[in-house]
């Protein structure tokens, strides 16, 4: 929530000096010909959000709280499915307006009576006579006072009416909005916000121009959603403020929801909460997951069960393997010094993270600069490739690496000074030699841009003697002894110092940025089950419902639903039992025959009161369930009516799922 309140934080407040600059405008006394001009101009933001129509609401309600705390009590929130027609429309801005509250103050006197929706006609004139009644009686109060306390609000504030989603408004419902509200706006003070999610274009599809002209629109852009994604993972899921950790696959998996379904950083959120709810449940060593000091003080309480737990994870044992057979046999037989080796592996663990962040970063400063962005732009791109599997192997690696080796030496020194900043931000304890090295770089950078003016005024001496060689033959001979030395020519120092810097950053991406999975004890801190997250976010109806109607024991949990494969139970229930009947059949069911075996598996009841009833009522009961079956299976698109046929039904779904 902080992260999102930073990055909106220059949008909110643009809006904000957008209405104050619209509303000083509209209480300016100007020249006759402007007034005229502007009389009937509605101040308006396009608010441009983006595609990811799920995060809106957040936004809205951050602008909501923004501009009630510095501009106006005064703000409504509209949706397209509220206002279908300009009386709904009505209806749902004077309700929402009258149910705001303005400062207390303003309510002392007992004769302010707030007017409900139901007792006062719904138009525009009703409408400026409350704000007249609600601003009167605001200055009122604000004189009695004789103004020795400041209101955060404006003495007439405007009304802000915000369109949530103006691409679902009618055109004709936004047409007399605008058209109306036009004609009062000097009694009534709006100013109106579309929210917008896909193009500002949209504004002059829906309106003509004799109404967009009435519009004084100013764009506004947010932040871009993909952006705000890798600013998420960068400063929440990259920090140790969050001891929890994403595994390649189920990082890969929300992105890849993320970028193919809805653009949605909300619901990024979400599936992370789903991740670490799954994880504290599943992981019985998630207790360790935390903070190294707590960490550590939990590993001392350990039990033997849990201990043998840890001997159990694959990392461990690993581990276990590669050390001699004496410390092999204690890491297996005595839980004191397991629990001591394992503090040490989790503050191990603790340093790799700080550590990887850092040259993540670091790297990523020289990836985002180079064209193509073999290992991605994002920061999140290059987070997924060094999860998966070890970097410097991959060929987009290789191919960044020699890009990197032909960059110009102001974008190197860029480069140099923003990692610099990088290590010396950072907590980890081993980067204060990197920094020194990356320094000294710096300097030798420096050497070379003076050493680079003498070199030039050798060359520009070099070219002129070459000028005054006008014979031919001398001519020629002078260029054919520069190509043949610009062949053999060695490497410059530059090139030199160039090739150096990237050779020393790739160390720095072999030591540091290890895949995860190569860690002792990761398992109790990074999630990898990627089937879990995917069979709880990746909806599959159709294989859900299979199940649910095959097999309903598997959702009831009921002993009695038990069955072998193939069998039809008569204890489950109908829908159930038509279902799996009607998979026997081809594309045509016969209603009749339908009925006979759906009759002959409820009837097979054991015991002595099967032929308890009358069979004419038994009949009866049964042909009821039936018919409610097979209207329940045509409810949910597995069989239509037959035209060819009246007794029969066509089968709409064929094969497993």
């Amino acid at each position: 929530q902080q992260i999102r309140e930073d990055l909106n934080k220059q949008l909110l407040d643009n809006l904000v000096s957008f209405l104050k600059r619209s509303y000083s405008e509209l209480q300016e006394e100007t020249t006759e010909w402007t007034c005229r001009m502007k009389s009937r101009e509605i101040p308006t933001a396009a608010l441009v959000l983006g595609v990811n129509v799920t995060d809106h609401d957040l936004t809205f309600r951050s602008l909501s709280e923004v501009l009630q705390n510095n501009i106006t009590p005064y703000i409504a929130l509209l949706e397209a499915k509220d206002c279908p027609g300009i009386k709904n429309l009505m209806q749902k801005l004077m309700g929402q307006l009258m149910n705001c509250c303005i400062d207390e103050d303003s309510l002392e006197d007992d004769s302010y009576v707030q007017v409900s929706q139901n007792r006062i006609r719904c138009s525009m004139t009703s409408l400026i006579n409350w704000y007249e009644s609600v601003t009167k009686k605001t200055d009122s109060v604000t004189l009695r006072k004789k103004r020795t306390s400041s209101s955060r609000h404006w003495q007439s504030p405007p009304v802000v009416v915000i369109f949530k989603d103006m691409e679902s408004f009618t055109t004709k419902v936004l047409q007399d909005f605008i058209v109306i509200s036009s004609r009062h706006i000097r009694e009534l003070p709006l100013v109106l916000i579309f929210g917008i999610a896909t193009s500002p274009m949209i504004i002059h599809s829906l309106l003509p121009h004799s109404v967009s002209s009435l519009l004084c629109i100013e764009l506004f852009q947010s932040l871009s959603c993909k952006e705000h994604l890798s600013t998420i993972i960068d400063k929440l899921l990259l920090t140790a403020q969050c001891p929890f950790k994403l595994g390649e696959k189920v990082l890969q998996v929300l992105i890849n929801i993320f970028l193919y379904h809805d653009f949605s950083v909300q619901n990024f959120i979400k599936g992370f909460q789903l991740c670490i709810v799954e994880h504290f449940y599943s992981q019985p060593l998630s207790v360790l997951c935390c903070q190294l000091v707590d960490a550590k003080k939990r590993v001392n309480s350990l039990s033997h069960d849990q201990c043998e737990n840890i001997r159990r994870l694959p990392s461990f044992r690993r581990y276990v393997e590669s050390q001699v057979s004496e410390k092999q046999v204690a890491l297996l037989m005595s839980d004191n010094f397991l629990k001591e080796i394992i503090q040490n592996l989790l503050e191990d663990l603790h340093v790799y993270h700080e550590n990887y962040v850092s040259v993540l970063r670091c790297l990523h400063v020289f990836t985002s600069s180079l064209p193509k962005y073999p290992l991605g732009k994002q920061i999140r791109e290059l987070h997924c490739a060094c999860l998966e599997n070890q970097v410097w192997e991959t060929e987009e690696y290789e191919s960044s690496l020699q890009l990197a080796r032909m960059l110009n030496k102001s974008d190197l020194v860029t480069m140099l000074q923003q990692c610099v900043e990088i290590f010396v931000s950072s907590s980890g304890k081993e980067f204060d030699k990197t920094v020194e090295k990356l320094k000294e770089f710096l300097t030798q950078f420096q050497k070379l841009e003076a050493e680079a003016f003498q070199e030039r005024d050798v060359s520009v001496s070099s070219q002129k003697e070459l000028q005054k060689k006008t014979d031919l033959y001398h001519l020629q001979k002078t260029l054919l002894e520069l190509k043949e030395s610009r062949r053999s020519k060695k490497l410059t120092k530059f090139e030199m110092l160039r090739f150096e810097v990237v050779d020393y950053i790739d160390s720095l991406v072999r030591n540091y940025l290890v895949p995860a999975d190569h860690k002792t004890l990761h398992e109790i801190v990074y999630f990898n089950t990627a089937s879990v997250l995917r069979g709880h976010l990746n909806a599959a109806p159709r294989t859900a419902l299979h199940t649910a109607l095959n097999n309903p024991y598997c959702y009831l949990k009921n002993q009695a639903l038990k069955s072998d494969a193939g069998s039809i139970s008569n204890k489950a229930p109908d829908i159930c039992i038509a279902y799996k009947l009607h998979l026997e059949c081809g594309r045509l069911i016969n209603l009749v025959d339908w009925l006979e075996a759906f009759s002959t598996v409820v009837m097979a009841v054991e015991g002595p009161n099967a032929d308890a009833a009358s069979s004419d009522q038994v009949d009866d009961i049964i042909h009821a369930r039936f018919i409610r079956a097979v209207s329940e299976l045509e409810l949910l698109g597995f069989i239509k009516p037959s035209k060819q046929k009246t007794d029969h039904v066509a089968r709409l779904t064929w094969g497993g799922c």
